[in-house]
């Protein structure tokens, strides 16, 4: 790991927190607040790789676990993990690594939509995928209803996957130092 890993990772965590300045919206029925902060997630990952994309989300996780009050909605603290929204925020981390994988598996040929798939994939199944299950068992409430009730995000989820990819290919085209 270099300083320059190192720093690039620290860059997107700020980034990430700074997501979270923005106004979150409340869902009624559900716990989970539609937020900007999960586009950091692609963010980290379309721009810096898996490697790096992932540690981006590891450092920003870290420092919500220490009580920086840095996720949307000013929380923080190590009970977010064990909360309703815990899932989702642990996702961060293999979501953004997973889309750094996707976008460095199709580097050679990154266009709008295989990045768009690679922020869909990570940045919204993955989180997804460990959110859910986490919110029904928290929560207490059906597997079934968990996931009906995290549908009400995806429209803008996929709204945050189409930035998410006009950021990679244009960071791509604009900056071919940030090579994987």
């Amino acid at each position: 790991m270099t300083v320059k890993d190192m720093v690039y990772a620290a860059l997107f965590a700020a980034l990430t927190a700074a997501l979270g300045l923005l106004p979150m919206v409340a869902v009624p029925g559900l716990p989970v607040p539609i937020h900007a902060q999960s586009l950091g997630v692609m963010l980290a990952g379309g721009v810096l790789g898996a490697k790096r994309g992932g540690l981006a989300m590891l450092v920003f996780m870290a420092l919500v676990a220490a009580g920086l009050p840095l996720l949307s909605g000013g929380r923080g603290g190590i009970g977010i993990f064990l909360g309703p929204t815990g899932g989702f925020a642990l996702g961060y981390i293999p979501g953004a690594y997973v889309v750094g994988w996707l976008i460095e598996r199709f580097w050679s040929r990154l266009n709008y939509f295989s990045a768009f798939i690679a922020c869909g994939v990570g940045g919204v199944g993955v989180v997804y995928l460990l959110g859910i299950p986490w919110l029904a068992l928290v929560a207490k409430i059906s597997f079934t209803k968990a996931a009906t009730g995290s549908m009400a995000f995806i429209p803008g989820d996929l709204v945050k996957a189409v930035v998410g990819a006009i950021v990679a290919v244009s960071m791509k085209k604009a900056y071919p130092m940030i090579r994987r």
